[in-house]
């Protein structure tokens, strides 16, 4: 297949291209049996000849081209509706039907706060042009209302307000929310570019639009992409306030899978200059080693790493109902436990050479043995709870 994407190197565009270029080197075969071809990417530095050229070999295009910010509003007309007569014009010229997508806006609704929207009334000339075409000539189109998006690669201070807060926050730039109480209708960018491959396979979402109001049709003559998160502005500023602080506290926030938390937290990252990009954990050393907590978490506990010198010794002691995992990932070690009313000890010699978790069991006094005359020796340790130190639930007693 071979795929036209318009407005290549706008932030929509760089990652569904990025996402097709993954498929087309058999890098995302995660899709199935979806074949790509070839990828033309038409942006403002494409020429005409380019256009012409590739519409006529193209078996589906995405037009993603589009004004947002122009210097004058008359802009709008040309730069949303203009450029999108030439595209459809051209695939006429050609006799070309493959389906076609629009890439519209929530403001082409022209209601509420969107109701005297310069920007919203060309993306409603583009939508009227793009249905007319499709009962014109037959072709499949597709024209997408999108919310507000985000996700990586978006232009900070342009128009998303999430890239604006997430770029502050990482570069510690001001910024300002004039109202917290304001609610977003928010889309990712890989939900998206998800629903976009999903369009390559005829798996598009149809709808009927009211206002702003979403109503799933199978007949529908719109397109959506059924997860959005609707979010306080107050509440993407706390989220944000928190990741920030992680670099000092070590405690990730909960992103539960598929939440808008985990998305925005992606989409944070991607703006960390590099000085921000490492950070320096407070390391516990003295003449056995080190011991160095990594990260902790709100609900789960917490990761950390002990190096162990030749030939020591570290632990005994025993925990009430703090329990753990210790992960030896190089070096050869003897671990030992002993319940604490008993003599038998249980042992377990481990080695980096073949990885294996070893629970240390509550009650059970425990120690690990660097079993190394030369190498230290490196563990990976995770505890079901925070360490405490008013309430360390820590109590010497040696094993043996």
């Amino acid at each position: 297949m071979k795929i036209l994407v318009t407005g290549a190197k706008g932030f929509v565009g760089k990652n569904l291209c990025a996402q097709l270029k993954n498929i087309r080197d058999g890098k995302a075969r995660f899709y199935g049996n979806l074949t790509v071809s070839n990828v033309y990417e038409y942006d403002l530095d494409s020429s005409e000849q380019d256009l012409d050229r590739w519409c006529a070999e193209c078996d589906f295009v995405f037009n993603l081209a589009g004004v947002n910010r122009p210097k004058d509003s008359s802009e709008f007309m040309e730069g949303n509706f203009g450029f999108a007569s030439r595209l459809l014009d051209t695939l006429r010229k050609h006799k070309n039907r493959c389906p076609v997508m629009l890439s519209s806006s929530q403001q082409a609704s022209l209601t509420g706060r969107f109701g005297n929207s310069e920007y919203g009334r060309s993306k409603k000339a583009g939508e009227d042009l793009f249905l007319n075409y499709g009962v014109e000539t037959g072709a499949k189109v597709l024209v997408y209302r999108f919310p507000n998006l985000f996700g990586k690669w978006c232009r900070p201070n342009y128009n998303s307000a999430v890239a604006t807060f997430c770029n502050a926050f990482a570069n510690d730039l001001p910024f300002t929310v004039n109202d917290p109480t304001v609610e977003l209708e928010l889309l990712y960018i890989d939900d998206l570019v998800d629903e976009m491959i999903g369009c390559l396979k005829g798996q598009e979402h149809r709808c009927e639009f009211d206002g702003l109001g979403v109503f799933p049709t199978e007949k529908g003559r719109y397109c959506y992409v059924p997860v959005t998160h609707k979010v306080r502005l107050g509440e993407i500023v706390d989220l944000l306030q928190r990741f920030e602080e992680q670099r000092k506290t070590l405690v990730v926030p909960e992103i539960p899978d598929g939440s808008f938390a985990k998305k925005l937290y992606s989409t944070f990252l991607s703006y960390l200059p590099q000085r921000k990009t490492v950070f320096d954990l407070k390391m516990n050393v003295d003449d056995r080693g080190s011991f160095t907590e990594l990260l902790k978490t709100l609900n789960c506990g917490q990761f950390s790493v002990n190096v162990s010198k030749p030939g020591i010794t570290k632990g005994q002691h025993w925990h009430n109902s703090k329990w753990e995992f210790f992960i030896v990932v190089s070096g050869k070690a003897l671990i030992q436990e002993r319940k604490i009313d008993s003599s038998e000890v249980l042992n377990f010699e481990v080695s980096g050479e073949k990885i294996q978790a070893v629970h240390m069991l509550p009650g059970y006094t425990h120690n690990i043995i660097n079993l190394s005359d030369t190498e230290p020796l490196v563990t990976l340790m995770w505890a079901n709870e925070q360490f405490n130190p008013s309430r360390p639930d820590t109590y010497f007693e040696p094993v043996e």
